[in-house]
């Protein structure tokens, strides 16, 4: 049983019923997300038309024991703008969010859960992608 850092992407997909992610989060010890993610995910709702039904269910998926949000910090700073850099110097920018969330998984060992597809280029993160699929 590995731990996890959960994506947004990842998430979402979590609440369309994917059954991938559904089966790794059954199948890791901790798991963790960072406000980065919670931030993404509340904007997302705040757009639905879903959006007391979405707050409950992340509310009822943070109380879990084996959730945590961890913080950002100096030291995810440090990490951000090593990914940051390496990332510019090799020409595969990522969204500065999702840099924020590598710096995370990367800071805690985590391997990430995740569906977008351009984690792959974070060398100092194991990224466990999710081919995004239409249905779930």
């Amino acid at each position: 049983m590995s731990d996890l850092f959960l994506d947004t992407s990842a998430y979402s997909a979590l609440l369309r019923g994917d059954v991938r992610v559904r089966d790794a989060l059954r199948a890791a010890g901790a798991i963790r997300v960072n406000p980065v993610v919670l931030g993404e995910l509340l904007a997302g709702f705040l757009r639905g038309r879903q959006r007391a039904k979405n707050e409950a269910e992340l509310g009822r998926f943070l109380a879990s024991p084996r959730v945590a949000v961890v913080p950002i910090d100096e030291g995810t700073a440090e990490r951000y703008a090593l990914l940051v850099t390496s990332l510019r110097r090799r020409g595969k920018p990522i969204p500065a969010n999702d840099l924020w969330i590598a710096a995370s998984a990367a800071q805690h060992g985590l391997r990430l859960l995740t569906l977008d597809a351009h984690f792959l280029a974070v060398d100092q993160v194991v990224v466990e992608h999710l081919e995004a699929t239409g249905a779930p």
